[in-house]
């Protein structure tokens, strides 16, 4: 296959002059694009970068990070985006687990250099990326298919984060997936808020833009005002939040007022996603498209179109056009329909596996299949809906307890603000569920919010009591962090 490079390459004869990115309000062509992409290329040649060199970049989205992508396409080198919330040791210790040989800090992130400098490799600066674009050539040069371009480090909300290695040919797949179901093409502009240094900011609507021709409005960070003033004035088409973003928008005092006719979609995942949360942007109209995927998935695999946002509220929708996908029990065995199991997931937009520091490559997937830690069912007509996450199932009394659906009932209540539901050991029944909630107001007591579940749930699920907080912990898509909750509730 050819360098997914080749993408820019071909729009630059196509369309050198569509607008391929616009950042900080300054629009950059595919003709521009394809140029800075030869002149990082060429910088990491004269750097001594090599095939399978792990290239780490901190910082804000941008688009240098964006031309560094599809440099290390071209160069075949890996890219390594690093989340920029985490602590210095943190960063570290997945530099040293990646052998990373480069770390690219930009500007903006400066001040945190001097914490990094026990890396053992180069530290750069994004002011020095400066190379001669005539140099580099043609993009588009011959790859394999397995050629590794993107390791990206799992959230860990459960556990220790790993590097999940993405090829080439899994971000074209990935691609092809999105482009289907945002029916996107080359007209389309998309505004992406989310962090690019997670698969979700940057490859269910980015990578696929830039793959279709399309404009990407690219922002630094979300901040809820300014996607809603770029929603009224640079119309975009289409554009990814999660619940957190999602609700943040809603929150904001000009979201009764601002236009929102340019979108066709807002597409959503990352966690359980409310329902209300949905049904407010319907009330504006806006149609809310449901994905279901994860770091190893590219993340596109299963997802919604347009035409079941309304009628299937809830719904994460068809396994992708290339996807297959499977749900089994506890021993590997396919289920039936209406049964919850296990999501396990296979296609070329697959992650070929973990990174293995000891052999310095990804370790295989057993037989191309990701078992996804997630637990689905699927309806008779073969849409699938989301149930909870296998780590977060309590065993209560040998009895199954999904802490979602218990969520789902704090959720739809006045009397809390957020709130999630967690395990804590029980010398009788192994684990009992309890809420960890941000009321609304100091008056909510305990009593009250138990009484949510009366009438809706059997008595084995119903909590065994309440922890009020300020605030739940959550990472930077706005998931919550599990296992920071489960300490919390351990120690009251």
């Amino acid at each position: 296959m050819r360098s997914i490079a080749g993408w820019i390459e071909r729009h630059q004869e196509f369309s050198p002059q569509s607008v391929a990115i616009r950042s900080n309000d300054n629009a950059e062509t595919y003709a521009a694009f394809a140029e800075r992409i030869r002149a990082s290329l060429n910088w990491l040649h004269l750097t001594g970068a090599q095939s399978g060199s792990r290239i780490a970049w901190l910082g804000p989205n941008s688009v240098e990070m964006l031309a560094m992508l599809f440099a290390c396409a071209e160069a075949r080198c890996i890219l390594l985006p690093l989340n920029w919330r985490l602590s210095a040791a943190e960063l570290l210790n997945i530099l040293a687990d990646a052998d990373a040989s480069m770390l690219i800090v930009d500007e903006a992130f400066a001040e945190r250099t001097d914490a990094l400098r026990p890396f053992s490799g180069a530290i750069k600066s994004t002011s020095a990326i400066t190379g001669d674009p005539a140099t580099a050539g043609a993009l588009g040069g011959e790859v394999s298919e397995d050629t590794p371009l993107l390791m990206v480090y799992t959230s860990g909300t459960t556990g220790t984060p790993k590097g999940a290695v993405l090829s080439q040919q899994a971000i074209e797949f990935n691609a092809l997936n999105a482009v289907h179901m945002h029916d996107m093409c080359s007209r389309d502009t998309i505004l992406t808020v989310l962090p690019t240094f997670h698969v979700g900011g940057l490859n269910i609507q980015t990578t696929p833009a830039l793959y279709s021709g399309a404009e990407v409005i690219l922002e630094a960070q979300f901040d809820p005002g300014r996607w809603l003033q770029l929603v009224a004035t640079r119309k975009p088409t289409l554009s990814v939040l999660v619940p957190a973003t999602m609700h943040a928008v809603m929150q904001h005092p000009d979201w009764s007022t601002t236009s929102l006719d340019s979108l066709r979609s807002i597409s959503t995942g990352s966690t359980d996603v409310p329902p209300d949360l949905i049904e407010a942007f319907h009330t504006r109209n806006i149609p809310v498209i449901q994905i279901y995927g994860a770091t190893e998935t590219g993340p596109v695999a299963i997802y919604q179109r347009v035409n079941e946002a309304k009628t299937h509220v809830g719904s994460i929708g068809y396994p992708g056009l290339h996807t297959n996908v499977k749900l089994v029990d506890r021993d590997g065995s396919e289920i039936l329909d209406q049964q919850p199991g296990e999501i396990w997931v296979q296609g070329k937009h697959v992650a070929t596996g973990y990174w293995d520091v000891s052999v310095g490559k990804a370790d295989a997937f057993d037989q191309g299949w990701f078992p996804s830690g997630d637990v689905a069912r699927r309806d008779e007509d073969g849409r699938y809906w989301f149930v909870d996450r296998i780590k977060r199932i309590i065993i209560s009394g040998g009895e199954n307890i999904y802490p979602i659906e218990l969520e789902r009932i704090l959720d739809a209540s006045d009397l809390i603000e957020e709130a999630s539901v967690v395990g804590k050991s029980h010398e009788r029944w192994g684990a009992v569920p309890i809420v960890v909630a941000v009321a609304r107001n100091p008056g909510v007591a305990e009593a009250d919010v138990l009484a949510l579940f009366d009438q809706h749930v059997a008595r084995f699920k119903r909590p065994h009591g309440v922890l009020f907080v300020d605030a739940l912990p959550r990472n930077a898509l706005g998931k919550i962090e599990y296992g920071e909750l489960s300490d919390w509730v351990a120690g009251a």
